[in-house]
């Protein structure tokens, strides 16, 4: 698989097969991703000896995010995909970041709460059962303060360094 997000501030380029051998890239997004995508892609797939054609799919993170970078994300899959005649994926980026906090925590039930600009955080509650997540409610948007997350439920995002203590657990 290849895939690519660039719903938030950061991009994120990733090719893997499965195994535990995965090629990454992580930068800054925003207006630079459009300018480092694709060569980071083309570097990426070089390192790993892979030609388009050999990918299974190309996943892209489908947000909630920026405009300009799921649109960035979607198109830049949508042309790579046609030309080498593989599948799109959709990755719903709030639980890309419950299976990042599960895989560096160990976390069985995690808060997802991204910075969505202009005083609000995208924020969605998953629970990690028989081996898959199960969304635990709507995602939603809202003011930091008005978020309600269950004790013992572990928060992770982007949104802490915009928000920190008014993320604060009611």
């Amino acid at each position: 698989l290849l895939a690519i997000d660039t719903s938030t501030e950061t991009l994120s380029v990733a090719v893997g097969d499965g195994s535990d051998k995965c090629l990454s890239f992580t930068g800054p997004g925003g207006a630079t991703a459009s300018t480092t995508l694709i060569p980071q892609v083309l570097r990426l797939m070089a390192e790993a000896g892979w030609t388009f054609g050999m990918l299974d799919a190309i996943v892209f993170g489908a947000g909630p995010g920026s405009f300009t970078g799921l649109r960035t994300a979607c198109s830049v899959t949508q042309g790579l995909a046609f030309g080498a005649d593989v599948p799109v994926l959709p990755a719903d980026t709030l639980q890309a970041v419950a299976e990042e906090t599960r895989y560096a925590t160990g976390a069985s039930r995690v808060h997802s709460v991204l910075d969505a600009r202009m005083d609000e955080v995208y924020a969605a509650a998953w629970a990690w059962q028989s081996g898959a997540w199960l969304s635990t409610g709507a995602a939603t948007l809202g003011k930091p303060e008005q978020l309600v997350v269950e004790a013992g439920v572990l928060m992770a995002g982007n949104a802490f360094a915009a928000y920190g203590q008014r993320l604060e657990r009611n």
